[in-house]
């Protein structure tokens, strides 16, 4: 799930390179989905009024519907 958010995001912005993602246990049936860019690269991640994070959230829950798990996608900034 980790290198399928990727993938996504780093279509989103102009350098892929400078995207991260990492998944962390939040429990032992939630994981953590930390994707961050660049302070520049925000508003295309998010988009307008967050509909882009809310895109991508809805195909990760969608994506892993009859899974065990459940997936939650935060977006933050590199510093």
């Amino acid at each position: 799930m980790e290198e399928f958010v990727k993938y996504i995001v780093s279509e989103l912005v102009s350098d892929p390179s400078m995207v991260s993602v990492t998944m962390t246990p939040e429990s032992e049936k939630v994981m953590i989905i930390k994707v961050t860019v660049p302070k520049e690269e925000m508003g295309k991640v998010i988009g307008k009024g967050g509909k882009v994070a809310d895109a991508i959230r809805r195909i990760v829950r969608a994506s892993t519907y009859k899974m065990d798990k459940k997936y939650i996608v935060k977006i933050g900034e590199k510093e």
